[in-house]
């Protein structure tokens, strides 16, 4: 077994020469996937320490086959700050996929034989590891290929030196601190008409961020270790149910405080957006009143959004407030503009942003709460016009917020709380979801609906007692923004799959990515601005484009047995609707049994949206009453048929 002095090693380790039928230890990973090639059966040693905030946070860890089949999940509690876990590893053909999800709370130790050939392809941007002073490891660049060395300063590797094995020459990248988050370094390695393999020296001890563009990003502890990657094609069999399981949630964004400029009209209308997030700043709305109700009207009006949840706040998204004149005021106009816009939809109402991540504790929120609540429902004008009431909004459900004292500020421990003070008075739990960075971590998404669905309780039509919000999320929060993620389709995979996995049970009312539009601190929205006046859609907004464009009203069951494919299953009025993606890169054969004569369903049409965002049609086949398409890598797809 793994024991405590390795966990405190911090580096990834290097084996000495001879060292081939010893173990080879990898310490301190923090984000990316380690590659195993086992010809020989093999032992996987895996132990983990604490990093930072490891009591206030789970984590989970998937081992999968060459074939992309989910072998093991590693379930690790927040109370389980030390450990380690001894996995048997059968010889295979191909690649077993280690993958520890950032953004990690515990730093991961994994040792195996010697014989198992290992690489390690950490994140872009973020850091992947913490390592120790002349750490250094090996990649492989293929004839012809121009390839970019890049990282990332973080307090700890400052100094990334390559060096080309066949002829000794040298290339030098200083990581210098930035002042964006998304800023880094990089420089282009000299390209040869043969492969090259080059040594990496990591200059420093501590984290590290590197990768590599315009090749492969794979480092390995010795050079013959380095190989291509072997991954089969995966296999996803799809089981439709007929059972109605539940609505889909209406899925929204996070709009501005403001009238949205003419020119993004068009485009906030393609994004199909059926819910919102807005803030309210009290301070301004109290000597401004009925400022808000123009951009309310033409959201509602023109863009067909009929749920939304406002957040009070201050000038600047100030997320602290009290209970005094000035809070009342603001809330008392909010109020009053709810009234004068009375018509069809729901508008909930939170009184504080995250107030486990911002307020001092629990007892100066509650207390707040309790005071605004009580201003509220001395307006019974404000809930026959469609007001309800919310809580906490907080910063993350299950795990802590990103502070000190996390462990006592989980979202869920502060509503069981509110509810049980003022259950009555609640009409919805919302709440906000950061920091699941990776795609096949959004299954973490579900297990938050089903954990806010258990905490509020189901009525006897099986729906939540209490609206579930889930009404801020994006891959990263604050300004922690990789463009990697942000700007490219991995965003619009992203969204997709946690679409899917937040509506699987048909709990969910509401879901909305945070925010509309790039603003220069946060360059996290759906649009980006190219001027003062022109706005674009990025490869999210395409691909909720696309989920809109095939989005029903009623969650039907689905059994799934792929890991790496997402799939929702959904039924309106006679049509049907199969919404998927597949998150690897592999290419899935995928095939669907589902109600008898599903092949002679009229209109049976499969569409794919890929990495070069342009939907396509694509074809299909159907075999002994099942619907059979192959899936290329990295692409949504949507399966649409009516009813005969």
């Amino acid at each position: 077994m793994l024991k405590a002095g390795l966990y405190t090693l911090l580096t990834l380790l290097s084996l000495a020469p001879g060292a081939q039928a010893g173990s080879m230890q990898w310490s301190s990973i923090r984000d990316g996937s380690l590659y195993l090639r086992a010809d020989q059966p093999d032992r996987l040693k895996i132990g983990w320490n604490p990093a930072w905030q490891s009591d206030a946070n789970r984590e989970q860890l998937y081992l999968l086959q060459p074939g992309g089949q989910l072998f093991k999940q590693l379930e690790i509690r927040a109370d389980q700050a030390y450990g380690e876990q001894d996995i048997e590893l059968p010889a295979a053909t191909g690649d077993y996929r280690l993958q520890i999800p950032g953004y990690s709370f515990r730093g991961f130790a994994v040792s195996h034989r010697g014989s198992t050939a290992a690489q390690f392809e950490p994140t872009k941007v973020h850091f992947s590891a913490e390592v120790h002073s002349g750490a250094e490891l090996y990649f492989r660049v293929a004839a012809g290929e121009q390839a970019i060395l890049a990282g990332k300063y973080y307090g700890g590797v400052s100094v990334l030196q390559a060096s080309r094995l066949s002829d000794g020459a040298k290339v030098r990248l200083e990581l210098k601190e930035h002042p964006a988050y998304g800023q880094f370094d990089q420089v282009a390695l000299p390209p040869a008409e043969q492969d090259e393999v080059w040594r990496l020296a990591l200059g420093g001890s501590g984290k590290a961020a590197f990768w590599l563009d315009g090749t492969a990003n794979l480092f390995a502890q010795e050079v013959q270790q380095l190989h291509p990657l072997d991954q089969p094609r995966g296999e996803a069999r799809l089981q439709l149910k007929a059972q109605t399981l539940g609505t889909t949630p209406r899925l929204g964004i996070a709009l501005p405080y403001a009238q949205p400029p003419q020119s993004t009209f068009d485009l906030l209308q393609a994004i199909g957006a059926r819910a919102a997030n807005f803030y309210s700043f009290v301070d301004v709305i109290e000597q401004e009143p009925e400022r808000e109700i123009g951009f309310r009207r033409l959201y509602r009006e023109r863009f067909g959004i009929d749920r939304d949840i406002t957040l009070l706040a201050g000038t600047g998204r100030r997320a602290v407030l009290a209970a005094d004149a000035q809070s009342f005021a603001g809330l008392d106009a909010w109020l009053a503009d709810s009234v004068h816009l009375a018509g069809n939809g729901l508008h909930y109402l939170a009184f504080a942003d995250e107030p486990n991540l911002n307020y001092p504790d629990y007892s100066s929120y509650a207390l707040y709460f309790e005071q605004m609540l009580a201003r509220a429902k001395a307006n019974p004008e404000a809930r026959a016009a469609g007001v309800r009431i919310a809580m906490p909004a907080s910063s993350r459900l299950l795990d802590g917020p990103f502070r000190v004292g996390a462990g006592q500020r989980r979202g869920i421990d502060w509503a069981r709380k509110l509810l049980a003070q003022h259950g009555e008075d609640i009409d919805a739990l919302a709440w906000h979801e950061w920091m699941v960075r990776d795609l096949l971590a959004t299954r973490r998404y579900r297990e938050s609906v089903r954990a806010a669905a258990e905490l509020v309780g189901l009525d006897a039509a099986g729906r939540p007692r209490k609206a579930l919000l889930l009404s801020q999320t994006n891959i990263s929060s604050g300004r922690d923004l990789s463009p990697y993620q942000q700007d490219s389709h991995y965003a619009g995979l992203w969204w997709a799959s946690v679409v899917i996995n937040a509506s699987a049970d048909g709990l969910l009312d509401m879901l909305n990515w945070f925010q509309a539009a790039d603003e220069p601190d946060y360059p996290k929205g759906m649009l980006a601005q190219r001027s003062a006046s022109q706005f674009s859609l990025k490869p999210v907004a395409v691909a909720q484009q696309f989920i809109a464009r095939h989005w029903l009203a009623n969650v039907q069951a689905l059994d799934n047995s792929a890991f790496e494919v997402d799939a929702l299953a959904m039924s309106e009025a006679g049509r049907h609707s199969l919404l998927g993606v597949n998150k690897a890169s592999r290419v899935q054969v995928v095939s669907l049994d589902g109600p008898l004569g599903l092949c002679h369903a009229s209109q049976l049409k499969l569409s794919l949206l890929g990495p070069d965002d342009q939907p396509r049609d694509a074809p299909l086949e159907c075999r002994d009453g099942r619907v059979h398409f192959e899936l290329p890598g990295e692409t949504l797809f949507a399966l649409t048929w009516k009813a005969l």
